[in-house]
């Protein structure tokens, strides 16, 4: 991985992977929401409600992956100084939040008609609410200083102490008695949901993956643009 630490190297990975990348999502994305809409059934107990889960697990799913991303990237930006990676935990924050802010939304909207309220103190709902916060956090953070730098080394340590929200998210269902529904595909015996759910679900997932590594090619292509951009303007003031 070190010789993509060169941006141009980088850059010429990234832009042969993008199409590829984009592909995967329109062709997963309408796959998905065409079972999810109309191949699959009705849920016995939620009806029709039971769709919203077609966009409110996989885009949980994405809210911690990304999160999780993000920390790993802060950690080799710290430990190793590859030059990639903060742009990498950079770009990937915005995304990671307008993931989570999905979750939640669809998740008071399908919680209003089976819990008759948009909104209760769940322990999963909660702890992923704090996930939001962490991202907003560390987006604030990197803007927040004159010096670039240190305000990626100050976001880096902040995206590494909030990953302990991870492992609170994924076993709050276990560890406390909460309103959430457990987990269904991760059982050690079988999913306990049907296929005709688990495909729409899993082409779902797929597609929000793709377009993550699309964004996050585009954004990161951004920063260093605006990089390259920016030392161009200072060797001329000079």
């Amino acid at each position: 991985m070190q010789r993509f630490a060169n941006p141009n190297r980088f850059l010429k990975a990234a832009n042969a992977a993008l199409p590829w990348c984009a592909g995967v999502t329109l062709c997963c994305l309408i796959a998905g929401l065409y079972f999810a809409i109309f191949a699959s059934p009705a849920d016995y107990q939620q009806g029709e409600t039971v769709r919203i889960m077609y966009i409110h697990v996989p885009s949980a799913w994405m809210a911690s992956f990304i999160y999780a991303n993000m920390a790993i990237a802060s950690a080799v930006a710290l430990i190793w100084k590859h030059p990639l990676a903060h742009i990498a935990a950079k770009s990937s924050a915005p995304i990671g939040a307008a993931f989570t802010i999905i979750c939640l939304t669809t998740g008071m909207l399908w919680g209003k008609p089976t819990w008759g309220a948009w909104w209760v103190w769940d322990a999963r709902l909660t702890s992923v609410l704090i996930l939001l916060f962490l991202y907003v956090g560390y987006i604030t953070l990197v803007n927040a200083f004159d010096d670039a730098s240190r305000g990626m080394r100050t976001g880096a340590v902040l995206a590494i102490v909030g990953a302990v929200n991870l492992p609170i998210i994924k076993f709050s269902v276990d560890w406390w008695n909460t309103l959430h529904q457990p987990a269904s595909l991760t059982r050690l015996d079988a999913p306990a949901i049907h296929s005709s759910m688990l495909t729409p679900l899993l082409l779902m997932a797929f597609a929000f993956m793709g377009m993550y590594a699309t964004l996050l090619i585009l954004k990161m292509n951004g920063e260093l643009i605006g990089a390259k951009i920016r030392s161009l303007r200072i060797a001329q003031a000079r």
